[in-house]
């Protein structure tokens, strides 16, 4: 199979071809690159490290998560530099929140309440399973504590209540996710 690539300037939304060989070729756009075969597409997509959120969605788990960021402008965020550790609470997750709690949350009006959940989640810096065993405690992006404690599993969570760490070490081009079993709570 032969792979053709042509550079071209930015692309601002042409949808023109290209004509090689007598046939007009659509390119695809990615990252200001032309590329003319979907394979190369498809392979370099698949090849690309995601970021936080990317991956997130892709597991297909975390909807509400991922429906949560965007309420709460905190996409861009977790698309960011980073590095970040995020405690993703899973769909099952958020169900075992008191029934309307989630719906409750997405409204616009309590757009800070919900920011202010999610951030302590995140906690700046990569920080994989085996230097979370160690810790007792962790500064959150929200500027808030979550405790962290190892007896019975690795569980993290606030005098609120706490979750258990079920799945660990999900490296991104951005940082680490950690599954959780519940929301961790102000």
């Amino acid at each position: 199979m032969s792979c053709l690539t042509a550079s071209a300037a930015p692309c601002n939304g042409s949808k023109a071809g290209v004509a090689q060989g007598g046939h007009v070729i659509h390119p695809t756009v990615i990252h200001e690159r032309v590329v003319t075969d979907h394979h190369v597409v498809q392979v370099a997509m698949a090849e690309a490290p995601k970021d936080i959120v990317d991956t997130a969605v892709g597991a297909g788990t975390f909807k509400t998560l991922a429906a949560a960021l965007g309420a709460a402008d905190l996409v861009g965020t977790l698309k960011g530099a980073g590095p970040f550790t995020v405690f993703a609470p899973t769909d099952e997750a958020f169900a075992k929140l008191p029934p309307g709690t989630v719906e409750t949350l997405l409204k616009p009006e309590n757009k800070e309440k919900l920011k202010e959940i999610l951030l302590l989640h995140v906690v700046p810096g990569t920080v994989y399973a085996a230097d979370v065993v160690k810790l007792k405690e962790a500064k959150t992006a929200g500027g808030k504590t979550v405790s962290i404690s190892t007896d019975g599993g690795v569980k993290v969570g606030t005098a609120t209540g706490s979750a258990n760490v079920v799945k660990t070490d999900i490296k991104t081009s951005n940082g680490v996710i950690h599954v959780i079993d519940a929301v961790i709570l102000p």
